[in-house]
Order: C-alpha cells, then sequence, then structure tokens
C-alpha cells in the first residue's frame, strides 16, 4: 500500500541523563536511532566506553543457567537497582541465599554420576569373590580390571610366554569382561600387550571395598542416599525459585534493559562534554506520544520534524492484511528507499493472480489454502499466509476451468445451472487462446509497471528515469507502437502503419533512449560527464538495441504462464488416465489421491518459483531499486543483535 511516513528526532540532554533518556527510548518500542550527524561548530565525540554489564549478564545467565531457571522479560519500572554496582549486589546477594544449596547439589550429582558408572562396571564384574582392596594391596602382584574385545582374546596366544593370567567374569558379545594378573617386574610389558589388544582398563574408585557381590550392594546403597538427598535439595530449591520468581524476572528485565540502552550509547554524540545527542526517526502517527515520554524531564530537550528531502530515512512499511505478507517477497528482493514506492500491494495482486492462473483447480485451491492457513496459525510464518491467498485464487481461476482434483465434467450441473450450456473455458481444447492471452497478460503487466516507474521518476523529479529511458515515456510509447504495429497491422491485417506512424511512434521514442542521457541532464540542471563521442555511440546504440530486446524476451516470458495453464490440465488428464486403468474403485481412487498429492507437491512448488521469477525478473526490475533500509525500533534491534 504505501511506505509509513515518517519524522526525524533530535533529543539533547545532559551527560549524565543518558541512560535515563536511552531507556525510554527503548521503551517506546516506534524509535530507530541513527548515529547522529556532526555540527559545524562543535565537534562530536562518540563515546568509547566499555560496556559493564556485559559480564554481570554473563553472570545472571550463568546463574540461572544452573538454577535451571529460564526468565521472561516482565515490567521493571519499580525495580530499584539502577546501575552496574547495585545490580551486582543483587546479583551476589541472590546468589549467597543458594550458593550452599547449589553446591551441595553438584557434588551430589557428581557422586551419583561416579556410582552409577561404578554399577555398570561391577555388573560385569560381580563374579569375582575376593576383597578388592586385598587384591589392589599386593606387594608383588599387580591386578588391572577391564574389559578386552572379543577379536582381541584369541591374540593373546601368540603371547602366552609372558606372565599374566586373564580371568573372564562376563561376555555382553563384543568385549570380554574380567581382569589380568601380572608380576610386578613385568606389569610395563604385561600392560603394553593388553594396551596393543585394546584392553579397556576400569579404574575401581577407593570406596569400592569387599567382594563383588557386597562392593555393588554397597554401592546401590549409597547411590540411593545421595540420589535421595540430591531430590530433596532440588525441591527446596524449586521452592526458592518459585517464591522468588517475580524478583528473578525483574533483575533480569532490568540489568537486560540497563545493557541495552549502553550499548545504544554508541549512537549518541558528546558535544562540549556536557551535552548528549541522539538522533533518529519515529513513526509520524506516533511523533506526539513519543514526546511525551519525555515531558518530566525539564533538562531533555526533544525536537520532531518533517524528513529533510536529502536526507535518507530507514523504510517502514505499512500494508493491509491482504498484502502484508507479500512484504516477504519484498524484502527479498530489497526493501523500497524510505521516499520511494512500495510494491507490496502489486506484488500481493500480480503473484496471486499469476500463481491462480497458472495452479488452477477448484479442490486443490483450497487445499493449498487450508494448508496455508494451519501453517501460518501454527507458526506464524509467512509464506503460510501468501498460500492462504493464492490458494483461493487458483480455486477461483479452477472454478472457471471447471476443474475439480483433475475431474473436468465435475462442475457442468453447476454451469447448466448458471445459464452456461457448458463450461466457460476448456484449457485443452483452447491451446492458442491460452498462449495468445498468456502473451497479452505480459504486455499489460508491462504497460503497467512503466507507468508504476514514470510516476515514481516524477515523484523524485528523476526526469531522465521518467520521460527518457526504456522504462519512462519514451520506452513506453515504443513498446506500445511496436506492439501495436505486430499485433494490428500483421496479425489483423489493418492498415495503419505508415511513415508517420514508424517515425514519430518508434524512431523518435527510440533516439530519445539513445539521448536519454544528455536530455536528462538538461531537464536536471546538472553538467554531462564528458565522454568521447565514438565511446557513447557505441554503447547507446547497443544500449538501445539492448532495450529493444528486453522487451521481446520479457514479452515471451509471460508465454510460460500459458504453459503452466496447458502443464496443469496435461499432468491431471494423466493421472485420470492412470486411474482409469487402475482397475477396482478403491485402486482407482487410490491413484488419484497419490496423483494429486503429487501434482500439488511439486507443481505447486514449481508455479511459486516461477511466480516468483516473473515478479523479480519481468515486474520489479522496470521500476524497483530496491535500496531502502529497514525501520528498526531500538526495543527490536536489541533481539535480533540478541539472536545473532
Amino acid at each position: 500500500m504505501a511506505i509509513e511516513k515518517l519524522e526525524t528526532v533530535n533529543i539533547l540532554c545532559y551527560r549524565e541523563n543518558i541512560d535515563d533518556v536511552l531507556e525510554r527510548c527503548y521503551n517506546s518500542e516506534c524509535f530507530h536511532i541513527e548515529q547522529p550527524e556532526k555540527n559545524e561548530n562543535n565537534a562530536l565525540v562518540v563515546p568509547n566506553e566499555e560496556n559493564p554489564y556485559i559480564a554481570l549478564s554473563e553472570r545472571l545467565n550463568a546463574f540461572y543457567s544452573k538454577m535451571g531457571y529460564d526468565p521472561r522479560e516482565v515490567d521493571c519500572e519499580d525495580f530499584e537497582a539502577n546501575d552496574p554496582e547495585s545490580i551486582g549486589r543483587c546479583i551476589e546477594e541472590l546468589g549467597d541465599e543458594i550458593r550452599n544449596i547449589k553446591d551441595r547439589i553438584d557434588e551430589l550429582n557428581e557422586e551419583i554420576t561416579l556410582r552409577r558408572q561404578v554399577e555398570a562396571q561391577l555388573k560385569h564384574l560381580d563374579g569375582i569373590d575376593a576383597d578388592y582392596q586385598k587384591l589392589f594391596m599386593c606387594d608383588n602382584v599387580r591386578v588391572r580390571f577391564g574389559r578386552l574385545p572379543i577379536s582381541s582374546y584369541y591374540k593373546l596366544s601368540y603371547h602366552e610366554h609372558e606372565p599374566f593370567i586373564f580371568n573372564i567374569y562376563d561376555d555382553d558379545g563384543e568385549y570380554y569382561w574380567g581382569m589380568y594378573f601380572t608380576t610386578k617386574e613385568n606389569k610395563d610389558l604385561v600392560d603394553g600387550t593388553f594396551r596393543s589388544l585394546y584392553f579397556e582398563r576400569i579404574h575401581l574408585p577407593d570406596f569400592v571395598q569387599g567382594t563383588g557381590k557386597d562392593a555393588a550392594a554397597k554401592n546401590s546403597e549409597e547411590l540411593a542416599v545421595a540420589t535421595t538427598e540430591r531430590d530433596k535439595l532440588e525441591k527446596e530449591l524449586h521452592a526458592f525459585v518459585e517464591s522468588r520468581e517475580e524478583y528473578l524476572d525483574k533483575l533480569y528485565s532490568k540489568l537486560r534493559k540497563l545493557d541495552i540502552a549502553f550499548e545504544l550509547r554508541r549512537y549518541a554524540g558528546y558535544y562540549n562534554e556536557k551535552y548528549v545527542a541522539i538522533s533518529g526517526y519515529v513513526p509520524k502517527k506516533k511523533s506526539k506520544a513519543f514526546k511525551e515520554l519525555f515531558s518530566d524531564l525539564d533538562t531533555v530537550s526533544v525536537m520532531t520534524a518533517p524528513v529533510d528531502e536529502h536526507s535518507t530515512p530507514p523504510t517502514l512499511l505499512k500494508n493491509n492484511k491482504f498484502a502484508e505478507p507479500f512484504s516477504m517477497f519484498v524484502e527479498m528482493y530489497g526493501l523500497p528507499s524510505g521516499k520511494g514506492y512500495d510494491p507490496t500491494m502489486l506484488v500481493a495482486v500480480t503473484y496471486t493472480l499469476l500463481f491462480g492462473l497458472m495452479f488452477a483447480d477448484l479442490g486443490q485451491g483450497l487445499v493449498i489454502s487450508i494448508a496455508g492457513m494451519l501453517i501460518w496459525k501454527l507458526t506464524k510464518n509467512k509464506l503460510g499466509a501468501i498460500l492462504a491467498r493464492v490458494g483461493i485464487a487458483s480455486a477461483v481461476f479452477g472454478f472457471i476451468f471447471g476443474s475439480v482434483f483433475g475431474f473436468e465434467e465435475l462442475l457442468n450441473p453447476v454451469f447448466y445451472a448458471m445459464g452456461f450450456e457448458e463450461k466457460p473455458f476448456e484449457v485443452m481444447h483452447s491451446i492458442n487462446t491460452v498462449l495468445y492471452g498468456a502473451i497479452a497478460i505480459g504486455i499489460f503487466f508491462i504497460i503497467m509497471t512503466i507507468i508504476v516507474n514514470i510516476c515514481i521518476g516524477l515523484k523524485q523529479k528523476d526526469y531522465e528515469r521518467a520521460l527518457f529511458s526504456n522504462n519512462g515515456l519514451a520506452g513506453l510509447v515504443f513498446f506500445v507502437a511496436v506492439v501495436g504495429a505486430l499485433v494490428g497491422g500483421i496479425l489483423l491485417k489493418l492498415d495503419f502503419i505508415t511513415p508517420a506512424y514508424i517515425i514519430c511512434l518508434i524512431v523518435i521514442p527510440a533516439l530519445l533512449m539513445f539521448f536519454r542521457e544528455p536530455l536528462g541532464a538538461i531537464l536536471a540542471h546538472k553538467r554531462l560527464e564528458k565522454v568521447s563521442l565514438g565511446d557513447y555511440i557505441a554503447s547507446n546504440f547497443f544500449e538501445v538495441f539492448e532495450f529493444a530486446l528486453s522487451f521481446a524476451t520479457n514479452t515471451l516470458s509471460f508465454v510460460r504462464v500459458g504453459g503452466f495453464i496447458l502443464s496443469h490440465a496435461g499432468m491431471m488428464s494423466v493421472v485420470m488416465l492412470l486411474a482409469e486403468s487402475a482397475g477396482s474403485e478403491a485402486a482407482r481412487m487410490v491413484v488419484i489421491v497419490i496423483g494429486n498429492i503429487f501434482v500439488i507437491g511439486m507443481e505447486g512448488l514449481i508455479v511459486g518459483i516461477q511466480s516468483l521469477r516473473l515478479e523479480f525478473y519481468e515486474i520489479f526490475s522496470r521500476f524497483y531499486d530496491g535500496d531502502g533500509y529497514p525501520f528498526v525500533p531500538v526495543n527490536m534491534r536489541s533481539e535480533l543483535a540478541t539472536k545473532k
């Protein structure tokens, strides 16, 4: 529809008020901040201070992570802490309250993890009927517990001359679990042998004592005690968090706002080491409310004014509910400039019509629309909202073409009841009409986009663009004259192509396009850049030739619209033929359902891509620059930075 009108904002305050001012800018949710311009009389100094809130945020986030708490952003205006020192004290006091509990929980978790590992290991060694500690305390014998791959076990025979004994106590299909004995003098040799055979040693903790069964029973008992104590402490911690939830959320929110406000200082400029200037933009309709946010600050001056014609404001798109989802395509190509033209509504209408024409089926269109509605409702993805709209267009054109899930005769009774002798349009019987109609659509779209470009050029006082370019008035006259000559003179055999027609409507517009740069410079009162006559003639000759060629290729590119209308009808005919040869009624319905799913998925995707291609290459390329940058309120800017 349009681009939201903005106003420039200039805020001047004392240095000590900077954090309060920036926080209010954040709370407004409508202020786009920019670097202030340099003043001729006063030097601008952009502060380069270290943000003290970064370390505090890291501490608090780590603290919440240990607590297992996910904070929410809430209103924190009544939270008293308002500087790094007081915020730091809040975090420290909070840590003191639960540090003992949390440290003990961490100790118990480590113990539980260790005892569970020991429990799993002892299950494989419960056949050992000897005291582990006594085995470890032998003076002349060394014992190693662990597991050996079964494939390596048979290689022990190659080392039978070495002094060791390997006892097996368990077999899990991949490993033999057990222990080997060797002498104190030969432990290095034997250890090296078993390492080469991929023996994985188990180091049992000192608390493992007694026989295998006794050690396992004692470990299970201690594991249960540690788990019970851990669960009890976690409940206490959870109860503490629940009781302080509001405080935790406010502390998080306050620190986040202070952190963001401090980061925004780099957009402020200091004058005379006393005053601070902040510049930006707000929507015009919110300008008054924004100024009122600072009404209680006598030392703060907020001035708003219309956007200067020499400045480049950000772009804030404003569209109705129908067109709004299509802003995704506009942003994909590039935002319009703040003083440019918002093509979102044009994209919404043309894309919907193109998709509907190329994918015309009442039943399939409704399926796409319903699927789009569900996607939008569940994910809020704009693509779902677009599908909901183009699906309706598909259904409308499908009704006109009389196609419902590939059934071409299903709507005939409806047409008879409406007074038609047959359905309004039979695609496969009107191939030439479809192709000629597609070219006519292309001609209409090209003329429409050239007119849009002329209007934009006149609005921006770019007369070269509006009057003399290939997408200006000269190009429009040239294109319409050539199309008229081809259609009227050649196809319809009308006798109106005279020398005057050719000279006035084709040759002169071509010459205007050839001399567009000097003519535009004259109207704009600008000095033309010097270039040799030969270079100018050569480059502009080929450019005018390229202009004429692009008119032809762009027009013929719309033949794909007719091609997809025919291909869709053809694919559904193939599905119906396969269904007829399926045999039973059940098999026939299965083929029809699978065929429709395939066509909706594959051709729907292709048609969506081709419609977007026509938008970008045949429509946008004639009038749209896409050189703008987005309007991002400071609160949204901080969220984007956080995500990155």
